[in-house]
């Protein structure tokens, strides 16, 4: 069965995209599904997150170009079940190179198919970069789903609104028929604030079954964990952080049937 590919997308900067990416993919990695990340930001933050090294040639950059296979990029981290193709500056250059491509939008599904058919994986994670360009696009055409993190302030629902065209946009020309909002992850939640419970309220009203039960709180370590190069499990395990990922990873497995 091929492996289920999810695109952590949103164009605003600052709200908690990689740490989603980085915390979902070992939070389904631990519960036993093989796990690919793929780092697809010139920033290569998940990269260092885990604690690897941005290397030269080491992105999905060299694929593109039709250089070499992708599966030659994986590596394994240190974590049992999650593997990493890592980002580079280098990315920065792929918006360039894609639209030279006869098939620009379908780069990304060329070369990724044959690690989401090749069965050494149950779930692929994207983490694009923030912006609305041709990586991003390529990384919706090449998922079956995507999930868009987002903060609980009001000028991120503006935010929202154009991820969902872009993405409904995709859909109707064709590029990736089947794709589906998987879920909408509020992130930086604080209990305390008005604002907070505002936000999750409106979203809750107009998009319903579509956002997570779990919100993503507002912690320190959750912002200290990337810069020690560790997952918040690794860094905070007991904290409310990690719980707040591990029910989100249990969510999306039931919400698409994944097991291990």
């Amino acid at each position: 069965m091929p492996a289920k590919t999810f695109a952590i997308a949103n164009q605003k900067g600052g709200v908690g995209k990689t740490t989603t990416a980085i915390n979902l993919a070992a939070a389904l990695a631990q519960a036993g599904l093989p796990t690919l990340l793929v780092d697809l930001d010139p920033q290569g933050n998940a990269t260092s997150a885990l604690g690897h090294e941005k290397v030269e040639q080491g992105s999905i950059l060299a694929a593109v170009h039709d250089s070499e296979p992708l599966a030659g990029k994986v590596i394994q981290t240190r974590i049992a079940n999650l593997s990493l193709i890592p980002g580079e500056t280098d990315l920065a250059m792929l918006e360039a190179e894609l639209t030279k491509k006869e098939h620009y939008l379908h780069q990304f599904k060329k070369h990724l198919s044959p690690l989401q058919e090749g069965g050494a994986f149950k779930v692929l994670v994207l983490d694009c970069p923030p912006s609305l360009g041709l990586i991003c696009m390529n990384a919706l055409a090449a998922s079956d789903s995507y999930i868009v993190p987002m903060q609980c302030e009001y000028l991120a629902m503006e935010g929202l609104g154009q991820i969902l065209n872009v993405a409904r946009g995709l859909k109707e020309a064709g590029a990736n028929p089947g794709l589906d909002l998987g879920g909408i992850v509020l992130t930086m939640y604080d209990l305390r604030t008005n604002l907070s419970r505002q936000v999750e309220a409106e979203v809750r009203k107009h998009l319903a079954d579509k956002v997570f039960k779990t919100v993503i709180p507002r912690t320190v370590r959750l912002g200290e964990a990337p810069s020690f190069g560790q997952t918040i499990f690794e860094y905070d395990p007991f904290g409310p952080a990690s719980a707040a990922y591990n029910a989100l990873a249990k969510e999306l497995c039931a919400r698409f049937s994944l097991q291990a």
